[in-house]
Parts: C-alpha cells; sequence; structure tokens
C-alpha cells in the first residue's frame, strides 16, 4: 500500500517531527512524493548509511521502471557524477577533484574572506531590516563558484534564479522552464569559454574534452551543470540556515562569538542539524532487496533520508539539540564512499568563513521577523529559506 506523504506547509517549515514519527512507525516507508510518484524512503540512520554503500542501489536510471519524474532532465544536464555508473563517475570525477582539494580550497580562503567582506559591508549599507539571502547567503557561494568555473559575473544571479524556480517552482511548468533556461545558459558559456580559454576549471575541461577526448560533450555540459548547482545552491543555504540556527541558540551564539575557534565545530554541528539537502541522490535497486525487513522491489525509487539520518536518536544522543560542543559530529549530509561530496572543503570553509565574517564584522545580528513567519521552500528535496531577515548593527 502507498501512503501519501504529508507534503503540507507544516511539513515544509520543519520537517523533523514527520521524520521522527515515520521512524518510530517503522524503518521504511512506500509514499507519494507531490508530484504523485511513488518512492520509498529509508530514513533509519544505519539503514541510509547502509544504502549509501550498498551497490545493488544504482544511481543510473537506466535501472529505474515506472513512477519515477524528477526534473525530468535533458541528456546534456543528465550525463553527472549524480546519474552515472561507478566507472563513468571515477573517470569524471578525476578530472575536476583537483581543483576541490583541501590544499587548493585552501589558496581560495583570501578571495572567499575579501567577498564576504564586501558583502557584509553591503549588509552594513541597509537602512532597516535586510535580507541575508538575497544580499548576502545567495551571492557568495556564486561569487566562489563563479569565479573557481569561469561565469560573468552579470550572469550568475540568473542562474542561480533558475536553480531556485527548479526546487520551489511558482507555477506548472516552470521546472522545464528553468531547465530549458540552464541548458542554454551552459551551451552559451561553454562556447564562449571555448573560443576564449582562460584559467578558470570550465576551460580546463573543455581542453579534457577537446584535446584529450576524456569527456562527452553532454558529460562536459552536465559537470559543469552539477558544479555550478552544488556549489551555490546548496551552500548559500547552508549558511542562512546555519545562522537562523545560531540566532535561535544564543548561549551557542555567545560562545562562538567569544572564541572564533568554535567556528569550524558550530559548522560541522550545522552540517549535521541543519543541512538543507533532505534526502540522498534517488537510487534504484538492481534486483529485488531487502531493506531492514521490508522487500523493495527492483527498478523502485529508494530515497536515503540523509536528515531523517542525522536526527535518528539511535545514532546521536538528543539528536534535534543543537550542540557545537557535540563530542559525535558524525553526519551523513556531504554522503560517503563514491558519492561523498565533491566540494566538501568548499563548503565547509565558505560556511566557516560566512559565519565568521558577519560575527566579526557586526556586534549584533538580529533575526527581524517572528521565526514562524519565515517564509520556506515548498520543496520536499531541500529545507530552504526564501528569506531571512535581520537587522545587523
Amino acid at each position: 500500500m502507498t501512503l501519501p506523504m504529508p507534503f503540507d506547509a507544516a511539513f515544509f517549515t520543519d520537517p523533523y517531527p514527520v521524520y521522527a514519527r515515520l521512524r518510530a512507525e517503522g524503518p521504511v516507508h512506500h509514499v507519494t512524493t507531490p508530484d504523485g510518484a511513488p518512492i520509498w524512503l529509508v530514513l533509519r540512520e544505519r539503514d541510509v548509511r547502509a544504502g549509501l554503500g550498498d551497490a545493488r542501489l544504482s544511481v543510473d536510471k537506466a535501472h529505474a521502471r515506472g513512477g519515477y519524474k524528477g526534473f525530468a532532465l535533458p541528456p546534456a544536464l543528465d550525463a553527472n557524477l549524480l546519474n552515472i555508473g561507478p566507472a563513468d563517475h571515477l573517470r569524471l570525477r578525476r578530472l575536476v577533484s583537483k581543483a576541490f582539494t583541501p590544499r587548493r580550497v585552501e589558496d581560495l580562503r583570501e578571495r572567499v574572506r575579501a567577498a564576504a567582506g564586501r558583502l557584509a559591508d553591503g549588509l552594513a549599507a541597509h537602512d532597516g531590516p535586510v535580507d541575508l539571502v538575497e544580499h548576502y547567503a545567495n551571492p557568495l557561494p556564486l561569487i566562489v563558484i563563479g569565479d573557481l568555473l569561469g561565469v560573468p559575473e552579470d550572469s550568475r544571479r540568473s542562474f542561480s534564479a533558475w536553480a531556485g524556480a527548479m526546487f520551489d517552482p511558482a507555477h506548472p511548468g516552470q521546472i522545464a522552464e528553468s531547465v530549458a533556461h540552464i541548458h542554454r545558459f551552459l551551451l552559451d558559456l561553454i562556447a564562449v569559454r571555448r573560443a576564449a580559454p582562460g584559467e578558470d576549471l570550465l576551460s580546463a575541461m573543455i581542453a579534457a574534452r577537446d584535446e584529450g577526448d576524456r569527456l562527452s560533450e553532454d558529460e562536459l555540459v552536465s559537470l559543469a551543470f552539477l558544479i555550478l548547482l552544488a556549489g551555490s545552491e546548496n551552500t548559500q543555504h547552508l549558511i542562512s540556515n546555519g545562522l537562523l540556527t545560531l540566532l535561535g541558540h544564543p548561549r551557542q551564539l555567545a560562545a562562538v562569538r567569544a572564541d572564533p575557534g568554535l567556528l569550524p565545530a558550530a559548522a560541522e554541528e550545522i552540517l549535521r542539524h541543519a543541512h538543507p539537502n533532505q534526502w540522498a541522490i534517488r537510487r534504484f535497486p538492481t534486483q529485488d532487496i531487502d531493506i531492514d525487513g521490508v522487500r523493495v522491489p527492483a527498478g523502485d525509487t529508494v530515497m536515503l533520508g540523509i536528515a531523517s539520518a542525522n536526527r535518528d536518536p539511535e545514532r546521536h544522543r538528543d539528536p534535534d539539540a543543537f550542540d557545537i560542543h557535540r563530542e559525535d559530529k558524525q553526519h551523513l549530509s556531504l554522503g560517503q564512499g563514491l558519492h561523498y561530496c565533491l566540494g566538501a572543503p568548499l563548503a565547509r570553509m565558505e560556511t566557516t568563513i560566512a559565519l565568521g565574517t558577519l560575527l566579526e564584522r557586526f556586534a549584533r545580528v538580529d533575526l527581524a521577523a517572528a521565526p514562524r513567519t519565515l517564509r520556506w521552500r515548498a520543496s520536499f528535496r531541500s529545507h530552504a529559506l526564501k528569506e531571512l531577515p535581520v537587522a545587523v548593527g
């Protein structure tokens, strides 16, 4: 029996009580998504962790059987690291992994700090409350990943708006429209970089395509899409969710202000407690499998609940508490194994610098709206703020 999932306003505002109830009722649930697709939800930490490393759960949609819709990406955007088998995944990952090593990311630290400082100055120039999402959390990752990939400054906000519309469409058909805009945007960008290569990552990827024939044209476009999407979309919401979490815990905020050395620990706990991504990329069993006593047929869509696993009381003591001093901060927010997040070092650094810059620059950062009035995306995939009004001084 397939059950409806309570994807309502209450869920979008705070999905964690729903996860807690479902975990208590059973390890795996067959539900329907807002678009009517049947999926299996895996919610307990031990099962999610096992599923992330289970070779029988493939990300390749060639193994899908009925019901799955997703974003219906064209082939030129779909041949990315999240959708292909292990051999091709490793081949493509090797092409770009050097740009995201801890050492290369550390080389970006001063550029990220300078960008955060400029944006903080912009916040200070506002008279009255200012939306932190629009004026700080959104543009900072766009600056960083845009510079890394070689995206012109005047087109970065357009990409961000199209990406946001994929996760929170305002009208039917907007997802398809946004995907079409992104596709054309990337084709045009690649054409420009092909004609006039630079020192950026995209130019290097184009050279790998044209000179070394190490990836197809669809793989080139898809890889650029994934890097730009993940490098901007995920980090901006991690920053805004993180600040909101700190503002809701004044004692821990005060501790971080008193000792900025606690910022990396705070960022790690934010990753566990408030990461925007709710699920790992969907998977399809290559054969009938058993997940904690529940039989899941081959080809069905399986969603591994990252956010639920991070709040599982069988794994974490007092899991709903935000605690920067928590000794065991292990989480699954960045994945594990083959699909561990390529940009994990960059995401950690950006979040730490973004929050640290705000606390260093302003003696006061206050939420300028009642928490219950904050607007969240109407998305089961991403728990993300549409806006975060704050007063700084």
